[in-house]
């Protein structure tokens, strides 16, 4: 299993495989060789990628899951309640990822994170209109959805996936192809879609019920937030810029200050945060004084 992690932002790919026998298989789909045929017993597997060939299969282009995606998802959901970890919300945009890496498995009749042509699971999920901090998939090939659920539950990859306190939304698509069910369930912790200035708004209103009265937007805050060093305007006496992903909670430190009550305004400002590939976050200054 391999995790990726952005500063400041929980942004994960998750790779597991079944035990022994299928990691060697693993190894060979990665590798670009194993392909599937009729008769094939079924397998399952999990990490991260995405897609663009024309499907060969039939696929719903529902917002709404089929009877296979439903039998999925309430399968994940009953292991998570089991477990006291709250239901994953369906997320349209995950499905819509899912469903076109499932009709490009099938259309190349291989059990891969990545086929021919595509790009990785981050890219994907954002092309489909995801926005997240983390971003896990799992695959698999099998007869039906109670069997891929079963085979899921015995891959401590998968089943992690599938028990990951971390991620709160999903999308599932099911495809069938030549040699059985192909199913992709794509796990993400969304973020939410925020203008800069909706960003300050709800930084604004975070500061003053954190004790601070005088707090109010300026443009010297937005110009501070875009350096990478040192502020514009007049004198502050102290200064933070932070990126995050969650602007229910303010930084650590930020919230000493203000609960040092050494400072009596604020000025705050957001500004685009720098590219880090696919995954969505907020970036902020604020001046106290």
């Amino acid at each position: 299993m391999t995790i990726r992690r952005l500063p400041e932002v929980a942004a994960a790919t998750n790779v597991a495989t079944k035990p022994r026998r299928l990691a060697k298989i693993a190894t060979a789909v990665l590798c670009g060789l194993f392909l599937l045929s009729p008769g094939a017993r079924p397998q399952v597997h999990s990490e991260n990628r995405p897609p663009r060939p024309t499907p060969v299969a039939s696929s719903s282009n529902s917002p709404h899951p089929s009877a296979d995606e439903q039998v999925l998802l309430d399968s994940t959901n009953r292991e998570r309640a089991a477990e006291g970890l709250q239901p994953l919300r369906w997320d349209n945009a995950l499905a819509e990822a899912a469903r076109q890496h499932a009709q490009v498995m099938v259309s190349q009749n291989l059990l891969l994170h990545q086929c021919l042509n595509e790009a990785p699971l981050d890219e994907r999920a954002a092309q489909a209109g995801a926005k997240f901090s983390m971003i896990a998939e799992n695959i698999a090939v099998g007869p039906n959805a109670a069997e891929i659920h079963d085979g899921w539950m015995h891959s401590a990859g998968h089943r992690k996936n599938i028990l990951n306190a971390d991620v709160t939304a999903i999308g599932i698509a099911v495809v069938r192809g030549n040699v059985g069910m192909f199913a992709v369930q794509d796990f993400s912790r969304p973020v939410e879609s925020l203008s800069l200035q909706q960003q300050e708004g709800k930084l604004v209103l975070l500061l003053r019920e954190s004790g601070l009265r005088e707090v109010d937007v300026s443009e010297d805050a937005r110009r501070t937030c875009s350096m990478d060093q040192g502020y514009e305007g007049a004198q502050a006496s102290y200064i933070i810029r932070f990126e995050a992903t969650d602007l229910s909670v303010l930084p650590g430190e930020l919230l000493q200050r203000i609960k040092s009550r050494d400072y009596k305004k604020a000025a705050v400002g957001a500004c685009s945060a720098s590219s880090r590939g696919n995954f969505t976050r907020y970036r902020l200054a604020v001046l106290l004084n």
